[in-house]
């Protein structure tokens, strides 16, 4: 308890930006689920800060420590295990012939909790947004409402948005993973719309860039009415949206299928009223009569005469 505390008055006279940097990585898996707070960065606008240090909150428990060390090292065996193995786990040969993949199916509520939901509501919006097994347990149903109205708290400008996105895989002593897709070219997906558009997001952290996480993405429209669509979406569809990048003729930013977070769907095409999105599945397919790179036209910024 003692080396607890020190490393805890260490890390804070550090700074506060430091302070989660330092605690998250060394101490995060062995204090209880409080430490949660600690990363939640967002204020509503006009609040005060909290004057009490976020970590003075955190409840240290001995037993639940030792549990959760067990646990944390299992996991470490276990991604030893599949290192040794092979990619993902599986033999290498058996990762080169892999021709498709099941990311994500919806069968149960355990395949739900693998997801989380939000909407406008945390920037004070109206929005309305819940997740839950659709008929017959066989798929995710998301619906709510969307609220386009803007809080009145003379700061925010826009609102009206309601998004579900998958939480991004975690290693042992809580390491950042990635998603490894680059044996695959396009997404696939099973899903029934009623008719809006919907924003597909892929989360990226590249290595060799100065922004933290990079946002691309691809407007899914949906065609509505009672039958199922399959949807199959190369990577190279895929645009960066604004992130302080520029992308040109010279310098394209290509989407890094080696260091994807995680995968969301966002709604937010500014029509009030009800919405429902129905998800079978999440897969991953290797097109090999695609060979496309990048969809988009690239121009010449200074053309030569």
């Amino acid at each position: 308890m003692a080396l607890t505390t020190t490393l805890l008055n260490s890390a804070y006279l550090r700074g506060r930006c430091c302070r989660h940097k330092v605690l998250h990585p060394l101490l995060g898996p062995l204090l209880s689920c409080s430490m949660k707070k600690l990363y939640s960065s967002y204020r509503r606008p006009g609040s005060e800060p909290e004057k009490k240090p976020s970590w003075r909150n955190t409840d240290f428990s001995f037993k639940k420590s030792i549990e959760v060390l067990k646990t944390q090292l299992s996991m470490l065996k276990k991604e030893t295990e599949d290192h040794l193995t092979g990619p993902g786990g599986h033999p290498f040969s058996q990762y080169l012939l892999e021709q498709t993949r099941v990311l994500w199916e919806f069968r149960s509520q355990e395949d739900l909790n693998k997801w989380v939901i939000s909407s406008d509501v945390e920037i004070g919006g109206k929005s309305e947004v819940y997740l839950k097994l659709g008929r017959n347990n066989q798929a995710a149903l998301l619906y709510g409402t969307l609220n386009t109205e803007v809080p009145r708290d003379g700061e925010t400008k826009y609102s009206g948005y309601c998004s579900m996105r998958a939480k991004p895989p975690v290693g042992s002593f809580a390491r950042k993973k990635y998603y490894d897709w680059s044996n695959f070219n396009s997404l696939y997906l099973r899903v029934r719309g009623d008719g809006r558009p919907w924003m597909v997001n892929i989360y990226t952290d590249p290595y060799f860039s100065h922004q933290k996480d990079d946002l691309y993405n691809y407007f899914m429209f949906t065609r509505g009415g009672p039958y199922w669509e399959e949807i199959k979406i190369p990577f190279s569809k895929f645009f960066l949206s604004s992130r302080g990048r520029v992308q040109d003729d010279q310098h394209p930013i290509w989407l890094d299928k080696a260091s994807f977070l995680t995968l969301g769907f966002t709604i937010g095409d500014k029509v009030d009223g009800p919405f429902r999105l129905e998800i079978d599945f999440i897969g991953l397919l290797n097109d090999r009569a695609h060979t496309e790179e990048f969809a988009y036209e690239t121009y010449e910024k200074n053309p030569r005469v």
